[in-house]
């Protein structure tokens, strides 16, 4: 499946490495990464993914390819802004929140409305956002929520 991974562009190290591990996961799992395609934990996700050898599509804010973080195989220019967010929730089956500030926020509002299932990593607190503690509890949820239909 894909899942749509969502979350802060400016991130530290600890953060980093989780968005990294949640892409190792997603990748040895054989599900595809959709993310926002530019760095923080979009990059870090991707980098995660390509490093399990995964696959990776960054629907970029942008109208320039080129601005796709190193890690994305697939970027997708759209020229859209922030109003990309809705692309990148809309082609996941499921997401997962990283942290993040309002542009996850409004990814996380968007994904519900969509009636995706979204796990969150020290992300928002929001109805219907499952918090998980480690990147394979994340992955478990959006698998077993896209399993049931949920």
């Amino acid at each position: 499946m894909r899942v749509s991974v969502i979350g802060g562009s400016s991130i530290g190290p600890e953060t980093a490495r989780v968005a990294e591990a949640l892409g190792g996961r997603l990748a040895e799992r054989g599900h595809v990464v959709v993310c926002g395609g530019l760095g923080g934990v979009m990059e870090a996700v991707c980098r995660g993914a390509r490093d399990a050898g995964g696959e990776t599509i960054g629907i970029l804010p942008t109208d320039r390819l080129a601005d796709a973080n190193p890690h994305v195989t697939t970027p997708i220019a759209t020229g859209l802004g922030h109003a990309r967010n809705a692309l990148v929730v809309m082609n996941g089956d499921a997401a997962v929140a990283v942290d993040g500030g309002s542009g996850t926020l409004s990814e996380i509002g968007l994904a519900l409305a969509q009636g995706r299932a979204v796990a969150g990593l020290d992300t928002h607190e929001v109805d219907g956002v499952e918090a998980v503690d480690t990147p394979a509890a994340a992955v478990e949820f959006v698998e077993n929520a896209v399993a049931n239909g949920s």
